[in-house]
């Protein structure tokens, strides 16, 4: 499930791009099969050790060609360890809600792209996230560690991005189906993965993910710019 368009971001084969905040690699593995060369960086050890598995076994399998993974590492997106302008684009998922300093986060991810280079940032929808908020204290932090330290407006995202220097050139919303999804888990419990009503509603986001039925591609086309769970913008290094 990819939650960032990378036509919209302008990826090309032979690309060096960073994936910062990859969790277990969903964009990078993606990346990597349409020929970019990926570097994955996540604050969390075990996603490192699990993004590392799954590369490793990708490149033995034949689905990606060796060269296209760079490296997995573990890391600080607000002390990033890369060299200014080393990136032809940058993308950052789910991930800046988490940072207490996503400001000096942002500056980073500016500050490794080259000039030119193209970034993508996704957080989660104001609405569907207030709701979240509104339903469970478990779901965000200082309640639950990892767990959400803000609620961003399309306004403040798009603000931080240029005063780290992004010139902002696009946006969408993405997930619709998911935003239910998560009012559900957090009406019942974030962490109560065993309530019939979110494992009936798990197993259909896992069909739909693997079918793509055009019926549920319909619905998510007509209720993302309102309810899309994650809001995605894009954005140029001038």
């Amino acid at each position: 499930m990819l939650t960032i368009r990378f036509d919209r971001l302008g990826v090309q084969a032979g690309d060096l791009i960073l994936d910062a905040g990859a969790g277990f690699g969903r964009h990078a593995f993606e990346l990597a099969r349409r020929g970019a060369n990926v570097v994955a960086l996540d604050y969390m050890a075990e996603e490192v050790v699990a993004a590392r598995g799954v590369f490793g076994a990708m490149v033995e399998a034949g689905e990606i060609e060796a060269q296209r993974y760079v490296g997995v590492l573990q890391g600080d997106a607000t002390k990033l360890p890369f060299d200014d302008e080393a990136f032809d684009r940058v993308i950052t998922s789910e991930v800046l809600e988490h940072i207490q300093d996503d400001v000096t986060a942002l500056s980073e991810l500016s500050r490794v792209l080259r000039p030119g280079g193209t970034i993508a940032a996704t957080v989660p929808t104001w609405l569907p996230e207030k709701v979240n908020w509104m339903l469970s204290d478990e779901y965000h932090a200082p309640k639950v560690a990892g767990g959400h330290l803000r609620i961003y407006t399309a306004t403040e995202l798009k603000a931080k991005l240029r005063s780290a220097g992004v010139e902002v050139v696009g946006s969408h919303h993405a997930h619709a189906l998911h935003s239910p999804y998560w009012w559900l888990k957090c009406a019942v419990g974030p962490r109560n993965d065993d309530n019939p009503l979110v494992t009936r509603y798990r197993k259909l986001l896992e069909w739909e993910i693997v079918e793509r039925p055009r019926s549920l591609q319909l619905v998510e086309r007509l209720l993302s710019p309102a309810l899309g769970k994650s809001y995605v913008v894009y954005g140029v290094k001038r």
